[in-house]
């Protein structure tokens, strides 16, 4: 996994690794590559890899760089999905994405308003996609800069903090690849719950936010559903 390659890169870097952990932050919701970078999971390892001295820099000047990247990406994933949106999603699925995708990133607005942009942190694929479904919703940029702007500070520095604290335990500390993938994994799991329930509950078309951040009419093309 793409986690395993990362963070005996980011302990090789030492004090540059933080610019490593930047650039995944931001691509992973301004270049839409969240897909396949673990942007939680790297977190956590800095917080480690910082508490076990790996990168010798102050955690807080990690943690500024980090929510950093994680806001500007946001913000520049919405501003993809102002511009761009309807036209990127309403392509045919292709190996990086899936139709099903962007319908399920539209369910978890749907159904969590405005405060997805919070809460979709902290889901995996959903985290990629919610910045471009509410640029395309037309949801209003200030109000979704201020939710950015606290979704990427909690989701950032907790993270962080989760990994610096458990560091300080020498089997955490001596077995961190182990331990990103337990995130990984613990991570995916309700993710795929709360998806799977979404399709369940949104099989009429989930439908994006109105100008006043309120759900409106779907504009995202269905799901193909396979015919017998």
């Amino acid at each position: 996994m793409v986690i395993a390659l990362l963070v005996p890169l980011m302990t090789m870097l030492g004090p540059f690794a933080v610019l490593l952990l930047m650039g995944v932050l931001f691509a992973e919701t301004g270049l839409l590559a969240g897909l396949f970078l673990p942007g939680d999971s790297l977190l956590f390892a800095a917080g480690v890899l910082v508490a076990g001295g790996a990168i010798h820099l102050p955690l807080g000047l990690v943690a500024a760089g980090a929510v950093v990247a994680a806001v500007l990406g946001d913000q520049v994933g919405y501003l993809l999905g102002r511009r761009f949106g309807p036209r990127v999603f309403s392509r045919r699925s292709s190996r990086w994405l899936s139709r099903d995708h962007p319908v399920r990133a539209e369910a978890f607005f749907d159904r969590h308003g405005p405060k997805a942009v919070v809460l979709a942190r902290f889901v995996p694929v959903v985290r990629t996609l919610v910045p471009a479904v509410a640029g395309m919703g037309r949801m209003p940029r200030r109000r979704f800069t201020a939710y950015n702007l606290a979704g990427g500070l909690v989701w950032a520095v907790g993270m962080l903090l989760a990994g610096f604290f458990l560091g300080g335990i020498p089997f955490i500390a001596a077995h961190i690849e182990l331990l990103a993938l337990a995130v990984v994994a613990a991570s995916v799991v309700p993710a795929g719950v709360a998806l799977s329930r979404n399709q369940l509950t949104s099989r009429g078309g989930p439908s994006p936010v109105d100008a006043r951040g309120r759900p409106g009419r779907a504009s995202l093309p269905a799901a193909p559903v396979p015919t017998s």
